[in-house]
């Protein structure tokens, strides 16, 4: 993958409102986005996205082998509570776009198993922040869970972790860009993403496997055009010592590609700077959630899970 040296340019105060200021805000419509009948006819067919990734992944100083999947799926959901709406009528609802990101791979005799959702709304207009995302990993030494609520000038945020280092913690955050909001970003408009330098709060994934401060970091954004049928966008973190670099269509529905991570990994003398690496190897669009029989099990070697 191409890999783009990044310049480290080194670059918010918490806001509080009452809980009836929040809902006022909530409930007074601006314009709605307008959504393109290419992407309509796309994400409301009523069947999800599903990728299947080659995964290379960084873990103690080595490289392993594993498997990535990203579903991409729009959901109706409840602003204030923030979940699936299920049939309830609110006029709080609004359409998201939700990816549940999974990785699988082994170290050494255990295994991993990791998985984060992300809820980004539609009308950006309205709701021009992602509303929540929620990781969990669990591995042979333990599990930790991880969530974020959006609430209007700040993420609150819990976390509950077997290690010592993290315990359960409740907190905030400012209102900044999410790393894992990205994907969503650019399968909705990777124009409206901000270039340059911008605050960013790490994917939660990595700050579980690091056991790092869930806090903002000052970054770059980098947009580029990698050919004609290709984008890419670098970001690199100014104090970090991390880069992220994610390839997706230049056309819709700007299926994600591949995308990589470098950073340091392993303890110790064990410990090297190491690109984790996830290959796009299949798509398919289905209705997962009624293909639970076991006369369904033929779709997993479809995607590539066999």
């Amino acid at each position: 993958m191409k890999q783009f040296v990044l310049p480290f340019i080194l670059l918010a105060s918490l806001g509080c409102s009452s809980q009836k200021a929040e809902e006022d805000s909530i409930e007074k419509p601006r314009e709605i986005y307008q959504q393109t009948n290419e992407f309509k006819d796309y994400w409301y067919a009523g069947t999800a996205e599903l990728n299947h990734y080659t995964l290379r992944q960084a873990r103690y100083g080595e490289l392993r082998n594993g498997d990535a999947i990203l579903i991409f799926v729009t959901e109706d959901f409840l602003t204030k509570k923030q979940v699936k709406n299920e049939g309830s009528d609110s006029k709080n609802t609004t359409a998201v776009i939700k990816t549940n990101y999974l990785k699988k791979f082994n170290t050494g005799i255990y295994d991993y198993s990791i998985m984060s959702s992300i809820f980004t709304p539609i009308d950006k207009n309205n709701y021009p922040k992602t509303f929540k995302v929620s990781t969990s990993t669990q591995e042979w030494c333990g599990q930790t869970f991880l969530q974020l609520n959006h609430s209007k000038n700040r993420y609150n945020y819990a976390g509950y972790s077997y290690f010592m280092s993290e315990g359960d913690d409740k907190g905030a955050v400012e209102n900044v860009l999410l790393e894992d909001e990205l994907f969503n970003r650019i399968r909705m408009d990777y124009s409206a993403i901000p270039n340059g330098e911008v605050n960013l709060l790490p994917a939660t994934q990595w700050m579980r496997l690091t056991h790092k401060k869930l806090q903002p970091h000052a970054a770059v954004i980098i947009l580029t055009e990698v050919d004609d049928q290709k984008m890419e966008l670098a970001v690199g973190y100014t104090n970090l010592n991390r880069t992220v670099n994610i390839q997706f269509e230049k056309d819709s529905p700007f299926r994600i590609l591949e995308w990589s991570e470098t950073a340091m990994s392993g303890y110790g003398e064990a410990a090297q700077m190491l690109t984790t690496v996830a290959t796009l190897d299949t798509t398919i669009l289905s209705p997962y959630w009624n293909k639970n029989k076991n006369s369904d099990e033929f779709l997993r070697k479809e995607l590539g899970l066999e």
